[in-house]
């Protein structure tokens, strides 16, 4: 079977649904949240070039888009994904690897940033070089976490004022060439607590206003 991994065009608008449903139909079964995304906006990313398919004998078989916040200054991947029938093969890395490369060239002074909350993204986010940290160093564009409206954390979001949400912020910055391989590996058992804690820690909260209420 042979994966091919290309930028788009409009002869793949076909997809556009099949690719939304794919996304929320994961999310749902991780349980995690997921800014939801209509097929119009994905052929808007895809008719601009900002996105990039992968197709196995013409199937759909993976995805991801690019989108760029404050003049360029910040570009971000979203929308990764592989079709289940192709899972298990190292696919969404080698999407995630080309999208990368790719914007390095469409965006070369922008620093490229993600917020999730998958550990394997996480993981492919640290091999490319990216770094955890804080909300404040990505972009203040309300654009974009306006776009984080449908995620069911979303309330979560808005309490803490767009600093702090259960995703994790990462980021690449081209100035300090971080393409080389990090110094410290990516450790998933050491990120997978960091995450639970997190987790833990925004139940108390909401655990603590439905007691004050109730009272």
């Amino acid at each position: 079977m042979k994966i091919s991994i290309v930028v788009t065009q409009e002869e793949h608008f076909k997809f556009a649904q099949e690719i939304c449903d794919t996304i929320e139909s994961s999310a749902l079964l991780r349980g995690t949240g997921i800014a939801k995304r209509t097929p119009e906006y994905i052929q808007k990313k895809m008719s601009n070039g900002d996105a990039m398919i992968a197709l196995a004998d013409g199937k759909f078989a993976g995805f991801c888009y690019i989108e760029s916040w404050e003049h360029g200054k910040f570009v971000a991947h979203s929308g990764l994904i592989v079709h289940p029938d192709y899972r298990s093969l190292g696919l969404a890395k080698k999407i995630k690897s080309k999208v990368f490369d790719y914007s390095l060239q469409r965006y070369p002074d922008a620093k490229i940033f993600g917020i999730t909350t998958g550990l394997a993204v996480m993981k492919i986010n640290s091999d490319l070089g990216y770094k955890p940290v804080p909300f404040s160093e990505l972009t203040t564009d309300p654009s974009f976490w306006a776009g984080c409206k449908t995620c069911t954390n979303f309330p979560i979001l808005q309490s803490k004022e767009n600093k702090m949400c259960l995703c994790t912020g990462m980021l690449y910055d081209p100035k300090e060439k971080q393409k080389t391989p990090p110094r410290h590996p990516f450790n998933e058992t050491v990120l997978s607590r960091l995450k639970k804690i997190k987790q833990a820690l925004f139940l108390n909260k909401i655990l603590s206003f439905i007691f004050l209420f109730k009272i």
